[in-house]
């Protein structure tokens, strides 16, 4: 490289070798680190295992941290199913301050005195935003209104209206509120299990203000999401550090199979001939059941796809994966 006359000359960009992409499939539980979005941390481990095919299940904010599965290859097409699974977060809520994100990143828009709060007066608030409850989404989030997310129109100053919606809150537990009562900082650390839909800044603003102080997100990480109960997560300075130090292969190896992210549906099997037939994109007669949305599976457990069973009892198939040919060749496990 040509160092340039002028000291006080930018140096030339070196040039940044080009991924090539390979045919991958398979399931990474990703350790989301604070500060990138979902789509970025997705855009960084796709390149490092090099998958032409990827997507998230599930998106967390830029402040948020933990569990953020990514699906590669052909188990994006499960990746819609997983979507609506049940959720765990930690959450650290800052009591008297309210701000436009209803989390740590946004403008405060306002601050209160807290208020003398007890242990008793903050379950009697989470228990009334415990269960199926009418929530009113962030204006700055990922939801899509005409096309366009709502924290686009919200950066433009534009005004929005949000309607109310039903989601589910399975627990809003207290862990602790030592901050608090001792006087430290308005803190509380929180555990929420929800449903597809729920933001968790949402139920702190609400919390906030049944507090009478308002309330916004200063921590969160996603803990798990149905099926992936005990996580083994894996994060982006150790996946890089796993590749640098022994390769590709071991790289690979983090990968769970298509199967680990199928147990959520009811599990039907079928014999060779069987999987030719919803191959070939016919159905198959009865009786099947449970009706609805059901994961395939061979004979010997691989995953083809999915499939639905309708209210005869007959089985079609939904989703399939490429290799659920009229040949009913399978690959073997672990193949890319």
């Amino acid at each position: 490289m040509t160092i340039p006359n002028n000291p006080s000359a930018p140096l030339p960009r070196q040039k940044r070798e080009r991924t090539v992409f390979r045919r991958l499939d398979g399931i990474l539980l990703l350790d989301k680190p604070q500060g990138l979005s979902s789509n970025q941390a997705l855009q960084r481990v796709r390149h490092l295992f090099r998958a032409d095919k990827g997507g998230h299940t599930g998106s967390l904010d830029p402040l948020a941290t933990g569990l953020l599965p990514v699906c590669f290859g052909e188990a994006t097409k499960i990746a819609g199913g997983l979507l609506g699974a049940r959720k765990a977060y930690e959450t650290v809520a800052r009591l008297g301050i309210v701000t436009d994100t209803d989390d740590a990143e946004g403008q405060p828009l306002r601050e209160r005195p807290v208020p003398a709060i007890t242990i008793d007066s903050i379950d009697a608030a989470l228990k009334q935003l415990t269960g199926r409850i009418r929530q009113r989404p962030p204006i700055y989030s990922a939801l899509k209104r005409g096309g366009e997310p709502l924290y686009a129109k919200a950066r433009r100053g534009e005004t929005i209206e949000i309607e109310e919606r039903e989601v589910d809150v399975h627990a809003f537990d207290l862990v602790n509120a030592a901050d608090l009562l001792d006087g430290d900082e308005p803190l509380l650390r929180l555990h929420v299990e929800c449903g597809s839909g729920t933001y968790v800044r949402s139920l702190v603003r609400d919390l906030g203000e049944l507090l009478g102080c308002g309330a916004h997100v200063a921590e969160l990480r996603r803990l798990w999401v149905d099926p992936f109960r005990e996580p083994r997560m894996w994060t982006l300075e150790a996946l890089e550090n796993l590749l640098a130090q022994a390769g590709e292969r071991v790289l690979e190896a983090c990968l769970l199979p298509i199967e680990a992210g199928m147990t959520s549906w009811p599990q039907v099997r079928v014999s060779e001939a069987q999987a030719q037939r919803l191959g070939r994109g016919q159905g198959l007669r009865g009786p099947y059941q449970p009706q609805g949305q059901v994961a395939l599976l061979d004979e010997h457990g691989r995953g083809l796809g999915l499939g639905e069973v309708d209210a005869e009892g007959g089985l079609r198939p939904a989703r399939l994966f490429r290799w659920a040919s009229a040949t009913g060749a399978l690959p073997e496990a672990g193949t890319p």
